[in-house]
């Protein structure tokens, strides 16, 4: 007996909160949209109601501005880091960060590891390179710098060449002012 009278007032709730949610939504009939119009211009809140627009996002550029790519890729074929057919800017392209790009770059010379090898396991990006003669796996989840190269070379020390690949990227952008 208790049953139906629990289903009686659960329903009559129901139906009473519904009916104060219609209430609630506002105008309604002839001159609901002007209403609406009025009040959203008058408001002067630059406030966007679309919450994808609530997350800020990332604006920030991982390659240097023209002239700075420009001095960066001389600065590294001088040195004899990068290839003589790349810029910075296509070598880096899939990196988040300029500086691991660099550091890659330089790690990848240290040890002698091909370039497209160590892209392609710190990224987790596979580009068009020829990554067939990479010597360990290459996986499609991005690694540190380090797990690469104890990947792609285990006899090296990979913490003493990540780390000293880091300090040299860091270097090249202090050197040309980026």
């Amino acid at each position: 007996m208790k049953k139906p009278s629990f289903a009686v007032l659960f329903l009559a709730a129901g139906v009473s909160f519904g009916a104060a949610a219609a209430n609630a939504q506002g105008p309604a009939g002839a001159g609901a949209t002007e209403a609406v119009a009025r009040s959203s211009s008058n408001s002067g809140s630059s406030h966007s109601m679309n919450p994808i627009k609530w997350i800020k996002k990332d604006k920030s550029n991982p390659a240097p501005t023209t002239d700075k790519n420009l001095l960066l890729t001389e600065h590294l074929h001088e040195k004899g880091i990068l290839a003589a057919n790349l810029d910075v800017t296509s070598a880096c392209s899939v990196f988040k960060h300029l500086s691991d790009c660099l550091a890659s770059l330089h790690a990848s010379h240290n040890i002698g590891l091909d370039f497209n090898c160590v892209r392609a396991d710190v990224t987790g990006v596979q580009t068009n390179a020829d990554i067939s003669a990479c010597k360990g796996p290459i996986g499609n989840k991005a690694v540190s710098l380090q797990e690469a190269l104890k990947r792609l070379k285990p006899e090296a020390d990979a913490k003493a060449e990540a780390k000293s690949a880091q300090q040299q990227a860091k270097d090249d952008l202090k050197a040309v002012g980026a």
